[in-house]
């Protein structure tokens, strides 16, 4: 169990499915920590506004698991309030199940809860959130002709290789060219980016 008293102090509101990844967070960070009720949040319009407004006072991290469930959730919040007002972190696909639970899910994922403390502040590093001072590290997404270019977006094999890339660097297979077009400049440069896209369209 994580020391309470060493909690990464966190100044934005971070967003969760359900109580068991509040459970899990709350040792890790000094942070307002929202559950949604997983998808409950679609009918509760007064849970919605209430992070409306804190995400407009204080800005939001959304932090959901990386199968399609988590990412519908992610989606709908996202629709709902300004981009701006948004930091999404991921975490990477890992197979497996949570030690409550009986059986792994459809998807043979690995959520929040069963996140180690290593990935879970990596995940929001890889995001660009400071950790160390608990605000967001604004960053310019890369372009979509940079993408493009690259074959990560609007290619016959463009899906396949942004999976790869996922992989590559510990990230969601799920995620959209938009989400890392935000992402990847955070983590990396265009030059890594593109010689790590060389050796993945080797065969």
């Amino acid at each position: 169990m994580e020391n309470s008293q060493n909690r990464i102090k966190i100044k934005e509101t971070i967003i969760v499915e359900g109580k068991y990844d509040k459970m899990r967070l709350s040792p890790l960070f000094d942070a307002n920590i929202i559950e949604l009720g997983g998808f409950q949040i679609y009918n509760n319009k007064d849970r919605l506004a209430l992070i409306r407004r804190i995400a407009d006072k204080n800005g939001i991290i959304i932090l959901t698991d990386s199968d399609s469930a988590g990412f519908r959730l992610r989606h709908y919040l996202s629709s709902a309030i300004p981009k701006a007002n948004i930091k999404n972190v991921f975490i990477p696909d890992v197979s497996g199940k949570e030690k409550r639970k009986a059986k792994p899910g459809k998807e043979n994922l690995i959520g929040v809860e069963g996140m180690t403390t290593e990935v879970l502040i990596s995940a929001f590093k890889k995001s660009g959130i400071d950790v160390e001072n608990g605000s967001f590290e604004r960053t310019e997404p890369f372009s979509k002709s940079f993408l493009y270019e690259a074959g990560l977006s609007g290619g016959e094999n463009s899906s396949e290789l942004r999976k790869k890339l996922c992989e590559h660097y510990s990230l969601p297979k799920m995620l959209t060219a938009n989400s890392l077009a935000e992402i990847l400049p955070i983590i990396t440069t265009k030059a890594e980016l593109l010689s790590a896209l060389e050796k993945l369209k080797e065969p």
